[in-house]
């Protein structure tokens, strides 16, 4: 008897697939039964080997061993993935194995992390390929019936290794290049970077606006109100708002215009993500990683898709989505709805995965037994199916120009003719708890009740009055736009058939955004994504070829001919590390005032009471300036643990001005009670600072 082992990137996955296969014997870290094997990755088991594995002398960050080639690439098992590794291998290794199937994602990086495996554990068993973007039964049924022989992705693995080591070229050598001059950890990545830097553009353009004051003169005419144009000076529009009192308003022209606004298209994920943002204010991670668990839940298809479409054969199946979500989505109840599936399909628009839509378990499914998270997720989803699927929004626009004191005033308004998907998402958004941001370009005419107006009609004395106004700034980039501006940047120079467009995948956008916070480039403030010092430090000194989206441009054009083998990947790689060492060669030494760039201030909170110095925060503690004192504040003191209390920088402040600090709801182990009270500095110029607390008991909290 001889097994084939199906090798899935996620444990779930892995699962899903054994019931499908009628696989049901559990094993440690595989599922055994009829005549397969299924076991699973667990996202990147292996990975390229950190800089210090290529010798000693890159243990040490320092620019005398910069750049850093590695000539033969070497390989790492992840420290907390040795044991799952190792029952791949074995697996692999195992006599009635016969072949192994890759189950991983379909598309670049899940054939990176199933190959990287395989290479690193010595496999040389055939190897087929399972391609499939819903978890469905069907759909997983319908793959293994069609699997295809793995040497067929070759070139997709050729592309996918030479994107990791060029990422790890240059990320390896830039981040080291410029710590080294700098003193201090500076990220530098091919795709974060070019993020940061539109952040410190956009926060550059708020800073520097100058505001000016503009004014408009409104008539009131017929019913309706005309304004005039942009007038820069208050008393030329005061002017203006007199004469036109004492004047006639003429109606120059009358325009009528019907207009059509398409229905949204289905999500890629990056829509998705910027939709979940702007409506339920989910980061970019959080959206991913709901989506990938309504995935694996079979509730939802493969997220990480950057495709808008579905493929020509799937009609049957969205319109069959489509009638279940409205059974389903309260919002839909009453409505008599008969969707137009037809313009969801293009198989041309589709790449490695269809767009993302619900999938036939919902059916099946208790929404409300779901976490809140997952359910808005998967009916933010369902609620785009169906507005992509309805009837356009279609209005006729008026325009009415009038003449009046030699100047020209203009009224606008609307008819809606068919309200079409905009009345499914007024629906919609009526069932949502808070009201969504704004779209950018979402300035809409109201729909304009006014009397019918004649070409040559005149008015006598129109009422008039001036309304003042500021121009406005560019607003801080929410996760939702900067999204966007990521998924554009570049594009113009990208080539069309390009894997990827825009800086980063639908993938890996979120985990860019999340790694400039970490880093302390950019912060979060509300929705607002504000780049920090360091942050507009960076890209100050960063070169233009660093930041520019054009180098991912580059790169995206050269793996897309890759992964179609018609392009060299040597030579790709030959064009990296001679770019590594330009980069080095460029920036041999720093003056003395840009070294001191990226130097942390201290922030003082007090004087110490023992020597009078300034006392400083630091990540840890609160410490004395003179490095002879030994007075030091630790904000992980056991005393402030017990009482379960933070030792905030406000408390710290008050203990050194006054000796003491009043805290609200400190915990109480002896009475198992919280209270207000005051923390009191009991110092006695030992190695440890000792504190007391007095307790309000006539405050005790509940």
């Amino acid at each position: 008897m001889s097994y084939a082992l199906v090798i899935a990137e996620k444990p779930s996955v892995a699962q899903t697939i054994a019931a499908v296969l009628g696989a049901k014997g559990k094993k440690d870290g595989y599922i055994e039964g009829a005549d397969y094997l299924i076991s699973w990755c667990v996202g990147h088991l292996v990975g390229l080997s950190e800089a210090a594995a290529y010798g000693e002398q890159y243990k040490k960050w320092s620019y005398e061993t910069l750049p850093i080639l590695p000539q033969e690439w070497k390989y790492t098992v992840a420290a907390d993935k040795q044991k799952q590794f190792k029952i791949l291998k074995d697996l692999m290794r195992r006599t009635d194995v016969s072949e192994v199937i890759n189950a991983c994602d379909a598309g670049r990086e899940g054939e990176l992390i199933f190959r990287f495996v395989y290479h690193v554990a010595g496999c040389k068993k055939p190897m087929r390929r399972l391609w499939i973007s819903s978890m469905e039964d069907a759909a997983i049924k319908k793959g293994f019936n069609a699997l295809k022989d793995g040497r067929e992705y070759a070139p997709l693995f050729a592309s996918a290794l030479c994107r990791a080591k060029a990422d790890w070229l240059i990320g390896i050598n830039a981040t080291r290049l410029f710590s080294c001059l700098y003193g201090k950890t500076l990220n530098v990545g091919r795709v974060q970077t070019p993020t940061l830097k539109m952040l410190v553009d956009r926060d550059a353009a708020i800073t520097g606006f100058q505001k000016e004051k503009y004014y408009h003169v409104r008539l009131s005419i017929g019913g309706a109100e005309a304004a005039s144009a942009r007038i820069r000076a208050a008393e030329e529009a005061d002017t203006l708002k007199t004469a036109c009192e004492a004047s006639q308003a003429v109606c120059l022209s009358l325009t009528r215009e019907k207009k059509t606004v398409a229905p949204p298209r289905l999500f890629d994920l990056t829509s998705l993500q910027r939709e979940a943002n702007r409506i339920h204010g989910y980061t970019a991670k959080q959206t991913l990683d709901l989506a990938q668990s309504l995935y694996e839940k079979r509730l939802l298809t493969y997220p990480r898709t950057d495709s808008a479409f579905l493929t020509d054969d799937m009609g049957g199946t969205a319109a069959g989505i489509a009638a279940l979500l409205c059974g389903k989505l309260p919002f839909m109840q009453g409505v008599d709805f008969s969707p137009d599936v037809s313009r969801l399909l293009d198989s041309k628009k589709v790449s490695d995965h269809h767009a993302i839509i619900p999938t036939a378990e919902l059916g099946k499914t208790d929404l409300a037994a779901l976490p809140e998270s997952e359910r808005n997720i998967l009916i933010l989803a369902g609620a785009r199916l169906l507005f992509a699927a309805a009837e356009p929004h279609t209005f006729e626009a008026v325009t009415v120009v009038f003449m009046c004191a030699d100047k020209e005033f203009t009224a606008k308004g609307k008819t809606v003719l068919c309200a079409g998907w905009k009345e499914l998402e007024r629906r919609y958004r009526a069932t949502l708890k808070a009201k969504p941001d704004a779209e950018d370009d979402d300035n809409e005419v109201l729909e304009l009740d006014a009397p019918p107006f004649a070409e040559g009609q005149t008015f006598d004395r129109p009422a008039a009055r001036v309304t003042a106004h500021d121009t406005t700034p560019p607003k801080p980039h929410n996760e939702a736009t900067l999204l966007s501006a990521m998924e554009r940047a570049g594009n113009e120079d990208t080539d069309p058939d390009a894997e990827r467009r825009g800086l980063g995948t639908p993938a890996t956008r979120a985990a860019v955004i999340e790694k400039l916070v970490k880093s302390g480039f950019v912060q979060r403030k509300g929705k607002q994504l504000i780049p920090t010092t360091d942050g507009n430090n960076l890209v100050c000194v960063l070169p233009d070829s660093l930041t520019s989206p054009q180098l991912t441009a580059q790169w995206e054009n050269a793996l897309t001919q890759i992964a179609k083998g018609t392009a060299d990947p040597d030579s790709f790689m030959h064009g990296i590390e001679e770019m590594a060492r330009e980069l080095v060669k460029a920036y041999p030494s720093l003056s003395d005032t840009d070294k001191e760039r990226f130097k942390d201030e201290k922030h003082v909170i007090g004087n110490c009471p023992r020597c009078c110095g300034n006392v400083y925060e630091g990540k840890k503690n609160y410490y004395c300036e003179n490095k002879d004192c030994a007075f030091v504040m630790w904000k992980n003191d056991r005393f402030f643990e017990e009482r379960k209390t933070a030792f905030t920088s406000k408390i710290a402040a008050a203990l050194l001005k006054n000796g003491k600090a009043k805290v609200k709801g400190i915990y109480s182990p002896k009475t198992d009670k919280t209270y207000d009270g005051t923390v009191l500095l009991a110092d006695t110029g030992g190695k440890y600072v000792n504190y007391r607390i007095t307790i309000q008991r006539d405050k005790e909290l509940t």
